[in-house]
Parts: C-alpha cells; sequence; structure tokens
C-alpha cells in the first residue's frame, strides 16, 4: 500500500492517478471529506486526517509501507513559515513508529539552511530531519511549478496583463506537476532499499515573458508582463491577500532566486512544455 500525503493536490493526485493506473494499492490522506467520493471511485482508500493530528497520522501511515510526503503548503494569509514548520514537526513525529519501510518526499529547487526564507529553509530542514531517520529516503528536488502561474488565470483573462516579481526575460527552470508526479511513482515502485537525490524540470527553462506568450496564445489576445519593482513587492504581495510574514518570505525567496537559481547537473526531464500547460489550464 501506497499512503499519499497531499493526494488531492496537483503532484499527489498525479502520483495517486500513476499508481492506480499500475495497479496499485493507494490511501490518499486530506483534510477535505468532500473529495471522498470522488478518489474513492477511482479505486483508492481515502483518509481524513487533521495534519496536526500525530496519532491520527500515524495510523494511517500504519497502512501502508511506502510514504509519499509532500508537506501542505500554508495559506498565504498565514505566517506561512511557522505553520509549515508545524506540520512537518507533526509528520516526523508520526513517522517515527510507524510500519512506513520507505519515504519518497518532495523538496525544492535551491533548498537551502535559513529562516524566513519560506519553503527553501522548510524544506531544507524536512531534507535533513528525513536524513536521520531509520528507513531509506528519495528526495525529489522540483523546478518551479508550472501550476503557481495558475492564480495568474483570472487577471491575465481580465486585464491582459500577467503581474510578476522577476524581470520578463529572467529564465528559470519550470517543471509540469503532472510530471512530477510519473517521476515520484517511479520512486516509490523501486526497492525499498534504493534511494537518492533526484532534481526534476521541464523541456526548457521559460520566463515569464513565455508564460505570457502561451497565455497570448491559448487566449487568443495579447498579453503584457508587468514586473513588480523590489521597492513594492512586499505591499503588492500583501495587497492580495499575503501576511507580512508570509510576504517577507516570498521576497526572500524571490530575491535569492533571482541572484542565483540553482542548475542541477544531470535533472530529470518532464515531457510537458509551458505551451501544452498553459493550453490545458485555460481550457
Amino acid at each position: 500500500m501506497h499512503v499519499i500525503l497531499g493526494g488531492t493536490g496537483h503532484i499527489g493526485s498525479a502520483l495517486a492517478e500513476a499508481l492506480i493506473a499500475k495497479g496499485e494499492k493507494v490511501t490518499i490522506i486530506s483534510h477535505d471529506p468532500g473529495k471522498r467520493e470522488e478518489w474513492e471511485q477511482k479505486g483508492a482508500e481515502f483518509a481524513v486526517v487533521d495534519i496536526f493530528d500525530e496519532q491520527a497520522l500515524r495510523e494511517v501511515f500504519n497502512r501502508g509501507e511506502r510514504l509519499f510526503l509532500l508537506n501542505p503548503p500554508a495559506a498565504p494569509s498565514t505566517d506561512t513559515v511557522a505553520r509549515e514548520k508545524k506540520s512537518l514537526a507533526a509528520i516526523l513525529k508520526a513517522l517515527k513508529g510507524s510500519e512506513i519501510k520507505k519515504v519518497v518526499a518532495e523538496s525544492t529547487y535551491g533548498a537551502q539552511p535559513g529562516d524566513n526564507i519560506g519553503d527553501l529553509g522548510v524544506l531544507y530542514s524536512m531534507e535533513q530531519a528525513l536524513a536521520e531517520l531509520k528507513v531509506p529516503v528519495s528526495i525529489i528536488r522540483g523546478a518551479y511549478y508550472m501550476s503557481n502561474w495558475a492564480a495568474s488565470l483570472d487577471m491575465v483573462k481580465k486585464t491582459g496583463q500577467l503581474h510578476t516579481l522577476y524581470p520578463a526575460d529572467f529564465k528559470l527552470p519550470m517543471v509540469s506537476p503532472r510530471d512530477i508526479g510519473q517521476v515520484a511513482a517511479g520512486l516509490m515502485l523501486e526497492p525499498l532499499e534504493q534511494t537518492g537525490l533526484y532534481h526534476v524540470e521541464g523541456t526548457e527553462e521559460y520566463s515569464p515573458g513565455d508564460v505570457a506568450d502561451a497565455f497570448a496564445e491559448s487566449l487568443n489576445k495579447p498579453v503584457e508582463v508587468i514586473q513588480t519593482p523590489k521597492s513594492q513587492w512586499l505591499a503588492s504581495l500583501q495587497e492580495v491577500g499575503f501576511s507580512e510574514k508570509a510576504a517577507q518570505s516570498m521576497a526572500a525567496m524571490t530575491e535569492i532566486t533571482l541572484e542565483k537559481h540553482e542548475e542541477a547537473e544531470d535533472p530529470i526531464r518532464g515531457q510537458t512544455t509551458l505551451k501544452e500547460f498553459i493550453s490545458e489550464l485555460v481550457r
């Protein structure tokens, strides 16, 4: 049995569907009971669990041998780093003493030690903590998610503008969540003792300008990139619902990425292009 944390999100859904298609047994952990019927019809078991309930988590972990660990992203209206550290601590405590025999965990390009640098710091600490467990662990470091641009769709439709903190011509590795899900499925099916650190990105690097072009093609209308000046990062993020601390973390991550984004020597490359992803998103 494969247990999937975050099984109703972009990556978890792709992973669950890939495993089910291979005839594997899957249990999805979610906080949303409204997704139960959909996934049970697809052939998965479904467990509604509060991520902070360590005992309940451990009971579900004990249903399987292999765990896909995706630390749930906190709502931007909260102190995201504090909340994600809390959920990660609960997951790690639940893992200790459970029946899980292998973990595949989702991390990120640029993961590094540091406080208040958002996912870069939280997921680095996750990697370090998992290395101390007495079970084999494989880490996926995913590039910038193409799905991050989904939040821009409504604004692009209404105004023909794509707002971004990055310069229009700034290229960085991007990847489709579906491609990460496919890679994760392969790692979940590997021998228990096989481990590694895997970088996953798309067919090539893309810029916000490329994203705007993809939107323009799919929507059949011009789309202009509007870069938010660094001096306005915090204010603009708070205007769209980020808490002060979440805005500071996002700004810090953005600055780190602009200064030096991680370049993997031999990444696993997905098959989904940016245009294909945006076209499907618009549809």
